[in-house]
Formats: structure tokens, C-alpha cells, sequence
């Protein structure tokens, strides 16, 4: 067979050496390509190159540092850390495992005698398909190894870890969970409060925030959450497609968070919790069965420093260890348990009654009462169209202020707001018109929070003229309806009558402020109300001559180590114009509360001429309730240290129920020696 050729101008060439000469050409064309191309990824476009293989192979996981402790005064903890075993399974040996790892998990089931849907379930990421519910499942980061039980003793949990071969990727860990010591029986738990995860919103706005983390949500774990945190550390991890972790690429360890230490005594801190424990049972035995809470202050009226903060009812602060459980947290904020979550030291609002007077009675003497004259103790007295009654009717004749005290007339206080009133133009003064009551009233800085250095404080209430026209105009629409319908619902039909003859009174002329509110105000009744912390305040300034203390728990910030990085320093929040005469009857009046007076029953037998006291009941009328009985006291008397305040809501009469709970806490005081 003859070849074919083709002829060119230099002669004949063959097909195939063409062929090759443009395949040649071809592939240097597309070499000179690839490396022009390599050139510039890594010449011009490396930096961005290798910033994208980071992102897509790497991830960081964030490690919760261990928080700080909080500390009584004596530098005990209240809150300290201690160790928990946690078992884990690495999540890369369940994506390797042909069945997703439930063979691992069965065969660790059995080891730890827990069932397996609950070990299975808490493998399974929050969202993911199949996963159960929060909490069972695991929502923290999928790059660590997940923690499928916690809290198991330390023989049980070792004992995983003799024969590895039969559990890969199962780890035993020991991780700082909060822990209680309850100095000198100390329970504490509304002060020292409890931690819990972090919202979505609180992880987006602060980038130390991680999903294991444990943020403060009451008490000073909340407020020196930012102290007590600690800086967390990090561990960047390299990652395989599926998003199994293939080794470690960094880490950096967490900072330890820093103690807090507080002011508070042990010793008189738990000698406040037993006593509001001991009255409320005292007031049932008395037959006030409806008496089912209280509160408790104890604060240096030299500086504002808390030295005892009780609620009652309380609770466990242990049950927060570990994540509370539905039970135990429906449990707390059950209105028929006592609602124990509520802290009503700072957020319980009452009625102040006749501790109120130290208020009054300066408010008086500013307007124009004479300091040393002589006033009627009647057993009642004719107030507009009503006559007001002095408690239990009682008459004392003339007497001076500091006897006004002594026996808490209230019908000298009466007489007293009802000329001020007048005199500010009676029904007809504009809704900004205060007077003298309200004004003193907010001088002492009630109708506002304290500051204290702890979430969740109540403001109180100054039941003024704008306060009641404000709240008749929010609740006209009500009243009117039922001063048309009536209380079909109500069984009792002299009540039913009662309350609808109120509500149409209060349709027409709800929104005047009368001379009924006026006499109440200044003994403490009606609608104005305080928190036991705020009237701890008000007695503070009493004793010290009239400065107003910024309450605060905190007293320094230490390390680890124990040096102190910051002292928290008093801070004064104002002072009132209490005149040295003033103060001196004062003193006297309070003083003889105690000695001969109200409470006199309640201190019998108390050492007053070596530890003298002063103080104040108050029994406050609740409408459709049995009163709250108040306490407020300060002491010693000749060097004033203390502001000592008790109330029971529902607990009878301020000398029956709340001045015994004082005297066992200054009982408590004198014996610690302060």
C-alpha cells in the first residue's frame, strides 16, 4: 500500500508529524496556563487562599473558665467549686461506627446501668433529625467530645477507662460544677442566686459567650457575673468533611475567674433566717394561718454595707447544680409553694404602717409642728366625712412627739396631715402639689430603688395625688363596669354589696386624692408601699443623723491567690435634713419603744442597759387580708452600728410577730461581738 503524502513548498511532509507538532503546541500552551495560574494563587492570591482553607477545616471550641468564689466576710466561701466526673463519647468514633455508634452507646449503658435512650438521646445534636427534645439532647458545640452522664461517683466512672478497647472514644472528665458549704448552716440562696445558660442574644452579642458556658441569673452570681466569670479559653480543632475533629491546631487555656467577697456575717445571716423561719411558725401557731412569708435586713448604718439578707420561703441552692429540673423549677415559682424564687428583702412591696413615722414625724416638725409642744392622743378624730380611729381606739390625752412615738398614736399623726393638707389646697390642689409628707418621703428615698448590688430590686410606691389620678384613669373603665354589674361572683352578699358600693364611689370620684389618703400616708397605710430593704435605709440615716448609704453585699474583689485587685467602696446616696433637736427626740421616742413601749414585750428580759436599742412595730391593714406585721430597729443606741428590719405579711401585729424576729437577730449581733 502506497503512503500518502502531501507536498509542501519545501517538498513532501507526513500527516502524522503535523498531528504531533500541534499536540506538542497544545500542551505547552496549557502548561504555560497552569503555571501562569499557579503563579498568581500563589503569588497574589495565597493569603486569601489559606484564610478559606481555615475556615471550611477548622473550627474553635470555646472552654468555660472556672468561675470565682463568692465569700462571707470571714473569707469563707458561700459558693465555692468543686470537681464532678462526666463521661464523654467523641463524636468522631459515632460518625465512624457503621450503626452511628448505638452499639458504643448500648454496651455504656449497660456499664453505668442507665437506659440507653437517655445516653442515646443525649449523643444527638439539638435540631438535628431524630434528636429529642431539649434538654435530653446535646446543644453545645459538635466539635467537642459530648457529655452523656455527669454527677456518677468517681470508682464507677474510672472503671470505663480499664479496657478501652471495649469503648472507644469514651473519656471520663472532671469538670468544676458549683458547689454549697453553708458556713455555720448558712442556706443563703437569694443573695448568692444560681447560673444558667446563655440565650441566643446574650452569645451574639458577647464573643466569650460559648453554648457551654454558665452565666449569673440572680443574686451576685448575676451581678458579679463579670467578675466571677473568668476569661475562657480556646481550642481550635481541624475538621474532616462530615465534621468529625481530626486533631488540634491550637489551644489556649482559660483564666480562672476572680472570689467576690462579701459583707456578710454567718453567723448573723443564719440567726436571720432562723428567726423569719421561727416567727411565721409563730404566727400559725397564733392562729395567723395565711402567714406563709417574710424578710430580713441587717445593714451597717455606717456605710451601707448588708451584713444579712433572708427571704422566706426559701430553697436549695444545690438544686441549680447541673440544670434545674422542670419539676424543681415550677416548684419554686408556685404561687401555692410561697413563690420561694422571690427574693422579698428587695422585691417584696408592703405597706410600711408605723415605722413609717420616723418619716412623718420630721415631715411634721418641717411644716410647722412645734418640736416640744403638746398634741391630743384621742381615740379618734373626725376627718372630712369619716372619723379615723386610733389603733385599738386607744387615748392617751396630751403628749408630746417623742410619746407619739412611744405608743404609736396614730390620731396625732392624723391631725397633723390633715391641716397639711388643707393647707395645700385640699381637693383642689393640681396633681403636682406633693406636700410636706410625700416630699420627706422621698427625701429618705422611698418611690425609688436603693442600688443595691443586686438584680431584681422593687422600686416601691408613693401614693401621691399624680400616683392616684394615674391609676384611676388605667383602671375607670373596670370600676364603671362593676359599679354597674355589681360581684355576682362573690358568694358573700354583704361583701358583694361592700364592693360594689366602692366600686361606684370610685367610678365618680376615684381620681381625687381625699383627705382620707392624706391621714393614711402618714402612718403608713393605703397604698403606698416599701421594701424591707428601703425602710432598713430610712432607719440607717436615723441613726447616723440623716445620710442615706448606697446598700451594697460586695465589700472586694480577690485572685485566685488572694490579692486584692479592688475594694468596693461605701457610697452615699443623699442626705436629709434632720436637725441635732430633732434626731435627740427621735432617738428618745424609738428608744422608749423598746423599753416601755410597743415592743416592750417583745425585748423583756433583753440586756438594754448594756446593748440599748431603738425601734418601731408597725401592724399594716391589708384590705381582705390579715395584717403585716413590721419591725424596725437600730442599735446600739449609744454608738449607733445596725439597722435591724423584719416584716411577715400576714403575720398580726408588729409586737407579736416581727420585734420577736428582731430581738433574736440582735441577740445574734451582740453575741458575735459587733
Amino acid at each position: 500500500m502506497r503512503r500518502r503524502t502531501r507536498t509542501g513548498a519545501g517538498g513532501t511532509v507526513p500527516r502524522h508529524g503535523t498531528r504531533l507538532a500541534v499536540f506538542i503546541g497544545v500542551v505547552l500552551l496549557l502548561m504555560t496556563t497552569l503555571v501562569g495560574r499557579l503563579a498568581q494563587v500563589q503569588l497574589l492570591q495565597h493569603h486569601d487562599y489559606a484564610a478559606a482553607s481555615r475556615t471550611v477545616n477548622t473550627r474553635q471550641v470555646s472552654t468555660p473558665a472556672v468561675r470565682g468564689r463568692i465569700l462571707a466576710a470571714n473569707g469563707r466561701p458561700l459558693v465555692d467549686n468543686r470537681a464532678t466526673t462526666v463521661v464523654t463519647i467523641d463524636r468522631s468514633v459515632l460518625l465512624d461506627a457503621p450503626d452511628g455508634g448505638r452499639a458504643l452507646v448500648h454496651r455504656l449503658a449497660r456499664r453505668l446501668d442507665l437506659p440507653f435512650e437517655q445516653l442515646w438521646g443525649r449523643t444527638r445534636l439539638c435540631g438535628t433529625e431524630g434528636a429529642p427534645a431539649p434538654p435530653v439532647c446535646w446543644n453545645g458545640s459538635p466539635y467537642r467530645p459530648v457529655p452523656v452522664a455527669t454527677h456518677l461517683p468517681p470508682r464507677v466512672a474510672l472503671s470505663l477507662l480499664e479496657r478501652p478497647e471495649q469503648l472507644p472514644g469514651v473519656a471520663v472528665e472532671a469538670d468544676p460544677v458549683r458547689d454549697y458549704p453553708h458556713p455555720d448552716h448558712v442556706n443563703a440562696a437569694h443573695l448568692v442566686g444560681y447560673l444558667g445558660r446563655p440565650t441566643a442574644e446574650e452569645a451574639e452579642q458577647d464573643p466569650d459567650l460559648s453554648d457551654t458556658a454558665l452565666v449569673g441569673r440572680a443574686g451576685l452570681e448575676a451581678a458579679y457575673d463579670d467578675v466571677l466569670r473568668g476569661t475562657p479559653g480556646s481550642t481550635t480543632v481541624a475538621i474532616d468533611p462530615r465534621g468529625a475533629v481530626l486533631h488540634r491546631v491550637d489551644h489556649a487555656d482559660p483564666v480562672p475567674g476572680n472570689d467576690l467577697v462579701t459583707h456578710i456575717s454567718p453567723p448573723i445571716q443564719r440567726a436571720a433566717e432562723r428567726a423569719l423561719d421561727r416567727a411565721v411558725r409563730a404566727a400559725h401557731r397564733r392562729g395567723e394561718k395565711q402567714a406563709d412569708s417574710g424578710a430580713a435586713v441587717v445593714l451597717d448604718v455606717r456605710t451601707g454595707a448588708v451584713v444579712a439578707l433572708a427571704s422566706h420561703p426559701a430553697y436549695r441552692p444545690e438544686v441549680w447544680t447541673g440544670g434545674i429540673s422542670e419539676r424543681d423549677l415550677a416548684r419554686l415559682t408556685d404561687p401555692q409553694a410561697g413563690t420561694p424564687l422571690v427574693d422579698r428583702a428587695i422585691a417584696g412591696q408592703y405597706p410600711p404602717a408605723s415605722t413609717f413615722k420616723v418619716v412623718s414625724l420630721p415631715a411634721a416638725v418641717k411644716d410647722g409642728v412645734r418640736l416640744h409642744g403638746t398634741y391630743r392622743c384621742t381615740s379618734g378624730v373626725r376627718v372630712g366625712d369619716r372619723v379615723f380611729h386610733n389603733y385599738e381606739s386607744e387615748a392617751y390625752g396630751p403628749i408630746g412627739l417623742a410619746k407619739a412615738l412611744e405608743v404609736s398614736c396614730d390620731t396625732v399623726f392624723y391631725r397633723f396631715a390633715y391641716r397639711a393638707w388643707k393647707r395645700a389646697g385640699g381637693p383642689d390642689a393640681p396633681l403636682s402639689t406633693t406636700g410636706p409628707f410625700v416630699d420627706m418621703a422621698r427625701a429618705f428615698g422611698l418611690g425609688s430603688s436603693t442600688g443595691v448590688d443586686l438584680p431584681g430590686e422593687s422600686a416601691g410606691r408613693i401614693a401621691d395625688r399624680q400616683w392616684k389620678h394615674d391609676r384611676w384613669v388605667e383602671s375607670r373603665d373596670e370600676t364603671c363596669r362593676r359599679a354597674r354589674e355589681g360581684y355576682p361572683q362573690v358568694e358573700d352578699r354583704n361583701r358583694a354589696r361592700y364592693l360594689r358600693a366602692l366600686a361606684r364611689d370610685n367610678c365618680r370620684h376615684g381620681g381625687e386624692y381625699r383627705p382620707g389618703d392624706a391621714v393614711n400616708f402618714a402612718i403608713g397605710q393605703g397604698d403606698t408601699a416599701v421594701t424591707p430593704l428601703q425602710m432598713a435605709v430610712v432607719y440607717a440615716a436615723v441613726a447616723n443623723g440623716g445620710t442615706l448609704w448606697t446598700p451594697h453585699v460586695g465589700a472586694a474583689v480577690r485572685t485566685p491567690a488572694g490579692r486584692t485587685v479592688r475594694t468596693i467602696e461605701p457610697e452615699r446616696a443623699g442626705r436629709v435634713d434632720l436637725a441635732p433637736d430633732l434626731l435627740r427626740l427621735m432617738h428618745r421616742g424609738l428608744a422608749a419603744v423598746v423599753r416601755k413601749g410597743t415592743a416592750a414585750g417583745a425585748f423583756s428580759g433583753f440586756p438594754l442597759d448594756d446593748y440599748p436599742l431603738a425601734g418601731k412595730t408597725g401592724t399594716a391593714e391589708v384590705f381582705g387580708q390579715d395584717a403585716t406585721s413590721w419591725f424596725a430597729s437600730y442599735g446600739p443606741t449609744t454608738d449607733p452600728r445596725y439597722a435591724v428590719v423584719v416584716v411577715v405579711p400576714q403575720g398580726g401585729t408588729g409586737a407579736s410577730t416581727a420585734a420577736p424576729a428582731v430581738r433574736q437577730i440582735w441577740e445574734a449581733i451582740r453575741r458575735s461581738g459587733r
